[in-house]
């Protein structure tokens, strides 16, 4: 049994198409999906009861990225558990096949799959999915943490599957308050565990932030990896040679026009998105009324 675990809050736009997906999925073997909402006011749980699915409602003040999700987890009968996010589309019909098949091997603990951006994203997203995102299938295990630098820890829940009982030994950690994927992800690479990055298990996710927001975000990211303790040489020297990357894509694309005009648009993101994780980082020598301005995710209250 495979379990599909879905968290909703306000996606009347879009858990019918998400739903509409998930309920077509060619794959060996059964499979439930499970919605859990956290206090919608727009009608989602109403629309996602209109399929097959196990329905559950949270209050809004309850939701906590990391608890939530080890709640889902409880709640499902499956010996894999599948987390999408609500306004995450499958690309195809074997998406789920994709993910799962992945586990044959019995040291994969987790698995996550590819992001594209959706029609009318910015340049920042496209770029920023696109560098994380590749084509290339990756097995993470010690052997290649030196390689994979940064993108050795990233993983993410918006499209991902887990071994049940790697993480009934290894839930989402509850301590912290956002990036849940980044701490279950070191956790389990810690324990031993591999985790898979599948191309081919793709959908269509991405939000258009505005530049503070972005700054926020990444704020916040920074402060994570540093309480993490896994900010270190390594991640930090594979982050600036893909920023450098980045960076000369970007400019190769400068026209001086409409084009030129998202490019700068882009760049300014970009370092908004650099000087929000080097704050981060730094956090500590901040004080607390500051930081408290600064986090996207109320990190410091």
């Amino acid at each position: 049994m495979i379990s599909i675990l879905i968290l909703t809050k306000n996606e009347a736009l879009n858990i019918e198409r998400c739903l509409d997906v998930v309920f077509r999925q060619e794959v060996k073997g059964e499979y439930e999906v499970v919605v859990v909402d956290s206090g919608s006011s727009d009608g989602t749980l109403a629309i996602a009861q209109r399929y097959p699915a196990r329905c559950y409602s949270i209050p809004s003040e309850e939701f906590h990225h990391a608890r939530t999700r080890n709640f889902a987890g409880r709640l499902a009968q499956g010996e894999f558990l599948v987390y999408l996010a609500a306004d995450a589309l499958p690309a195809t019909t074997d998406w789920l096949h994709a993910l799962i098949s992945n586990f044959s091997d019995p040291d994969v603990a987790g698995v996550y799959g590819r992001h594209l951006p959706k029609a009318g994203s910015t340049l920042e997203r496209q770029d920023a999915l696109d560098a994380v995102y590749g084509e290339e299938r990756l097995v993470k295990d010690p052997s290649r943490c030196a390689e994979l630098g940064y993108r050795y820890y990233h993983f993410s829940t918006v499209n991902a599957a887990l071994r049940r009982s790697a993480w009934q030994a290894t839930p989402f950690p509850e301590d912290i308050k956002v990036f849940e994927d980044l701490g279950i992800a070191k956790r389990l690479l810690e324990s031993g565990w591999k985790i898979v990055y599948e191309p081919r298990a793709t959908v269509y996710h991405s939000h258009n932030h505005t530049t503070t927001g972005l700054f926020k975000r990444y704020f916040d990211g920074g402060v994570t990896w540093k309480r993490l303790g896994i900010w270190n040489e390594r991640t930090r020297s594979s982050m600036l040679r893909d920023l450098g990357r980045l960076l000369r894509k970007k400019l190769s694309r400068f026209d001086g026009n409409n084009s030129g005009t998202k490019v700068s648009t882009s760049l300014r993101q970009d370092l908004a998105k650099a000087a929000g994780l080097f704050l981060g980082l730094h956090e500590r020598y901040l004080p607390l009324t500051l930081k408290r301005r600064l986090s996207a995710f109320r990190l410091f209250e």
